[in-house]
């Protein structure tokens, strides 16, 4: 199956190549093939998951316990559900055919659309990576993959593990820095899967516009979080827990929270608290917390801290890469850390009067991934999500809308275009493509041939 030291060298064109004429024999498209290259992928995660946890350790702080939740376990789940669910999924739809045409017979079929790109980010580097895998290999695709070279343990590891597992003419792992994703973009696909930031999205849509290859774009954007009423313990315990889950660096986290009227004064008093619960009294010392994946990141991260008031937190230690679960208050709506995604472990609470202005306050700004309120009042509900522009929205609780496969994920406007996980994984990854089969034998059509005629025009109005 080949070892680390000759995938290294292969060069992007030539990875392209191989799964290319791998796909021109059609060996993907058997079902059995399918099924039988995603139980290896599965097999590649279980039986390597204490590896893959050490990498994800070195590279992000990661406890393999949130590395089996919020990675192996995300993974495993949709493997199973793809299983499960992938003959139906293969399976021909009959279509009516209209009266004019008929005899006929119409229906649509699903289609590999062939040699996918995968292009992953460095914050969940295994999961964002094998996820989209998962439904390329399902709807019978050969698929390159390009792990970020910024979680560097996790991308070789996955560079020795990927050949061992699957099939080397259908999946092909190539590593390397920006030069090869420049590389691989020159290349023809026939789609382009990213997951990261939005300029660097621009950049590949940009360049899968010189093949026409269709793209699915998952970026980030400022998830807010709006907070009316309910349980204020349990509240601040669930905003903390999804903003401060790998140290803040996750796409779907709360960015920033608006507080409606009195939950301002009650998230001054609970949010510390629920830090303090979940990472202890220093958090530096917490196994559970994770650390910034690299200096330059937190160099940016750091220069938000001043800009507004630490209600706790605002440590910082910059030889471990290590920032503070920090909450900030009295913060200026148009300072950097209210117009940049953060994508760290801070988090601007500001207070509006009422539903009303922090919906008006988050349809004024780019539309992000997702967007949270925790309010228990039905009507409430309703109003957010009738209201608010977003890829996806959870009440009263966050991060937990991906692990549902049968939930699409993907973004709207500048967070995203595109869904995958479960049935909308397949769909992303196929052509479903309509097939109408009528016998020459019996010609029924003459009547919409010229030479045309008011007996002809009657006819046809009426089978029309």
């Amino acid at each position: 199956m080949g070892d680390m030291g000759s995938f290294e060298r292969t060069l992007p064109a030539e990875a392209v190549a191989r799964v290319r004429e791998g796909f021109r024999t059609r060996a993907t498209v058997p079902r059995r093939f399918r099924t039988g290259q995603l139980k290896a992928l599965r097999r590649l995660i279980t039986e390597n998951e204490k590896e893959l946890a050490q990498a994800l350790a070195e590279d992000l702080g990661k406890h393999p316990l949130e590395s089996r939740i919020s990675e192996f376990a995300l993974l495993e789940n949709e493997i199973g559900h793809a299983l499960l669910h992938l003959p139906a999924w293969m399976e021909e739809t009959a279509v009516k055919v209209p009266l004019v045409l008929q005899p006929a017979q119409a229906r649509v079929v699903p289609q590999p659309l062939g040699v996918v790109l995968i292009l992953a980010p460095w914050n969940y580097p295994v999961q964002l990576l094998l996820a989209p895998l998962i439904g390329a290999l399902a709807a019978g695709n050969c698929a390159v993959l390009k792990p970020s070279e910024l979680a560097p343990a996790t991308a070789q590891l996955l560079c020795r593990l990927v050949p061992e597992y699957l099939d080397p003419q259908v999946v092909a792992i190539v590593d390397g820095g920006p030069e090869t994703a420049a590389a691989l973009l020159q290349e023809r696909f026939d789609h382009i899967f990213f997951t990261g930031g939005e300029h660097t999205g621009r950049e590949v849509l940009q360049a899968a516009a010189r093949h026409l290859t269709p793209v699915t774009l998952e970026l980030g954007g400022k998830c807010p979080a709006v907070v009316v009423d309910g349980h204020w313990g349990n509240i601040a315990r669930r905003l903390a827990h999804g903003k401060f889950l790998n140290a803040g660096q996750t796409c779907t986290a709360p960015d920033y929270v608006l507080a409606v009227g009195r939950a301002a004064e009650q998230l001054r008093t609970h949010l510390p608290e629920s830090v303090r619960e979940l990472f202890g009294r220093r958090p530096v010392r917490s196994k559970d917390y994770g650390r910034i994946v690299n200096e330059r990141h937190f160099d940016r991260l750091a220069g938000y801290l001043g800009q507004g008031t630490v209600l706790s937190g605002g440590g910082t230690e910059r030889s471990s890469r290590y920032i503070e679960p920090t909450v900030l208050v009295d913060v200026d709506p148009d300072a950097p850390v209210m117009r940049e995604e953060i994508f760290g472990p801070i988090l601007p609470v500001l207070e509006v009067p009422s539903l009303e202005e922090a919906v008006a306050f988050i349809n004024d700004r780019p539309a992000p991934l997702a967007a949270y309120l925790f309010s228990e009042r039905p009507k409430n509900q309703r109003i957010f999500e009738d209201t608010v522009r977003a890829g996806a929205v959870g009440h009263n609780i966050c991060n937990a809308h991906p692990l549902v496969p049968g939930l699409p994920f993907g973004g709207t406007g500048a967070s995203g275009m595109g869904a995958y996980h479960g049935r909308h994984s397949f769909d992303t990854f196929s052509h479903r493509r309509p097939v109408l089969s009528k016998s020459a034998l019996v010609e029924t059509l003459k009547v919409g041939y010229p030479p045309y005629s008011w007996s002809k025009a009657e006819v046809l109005k009426r089978l029309l």
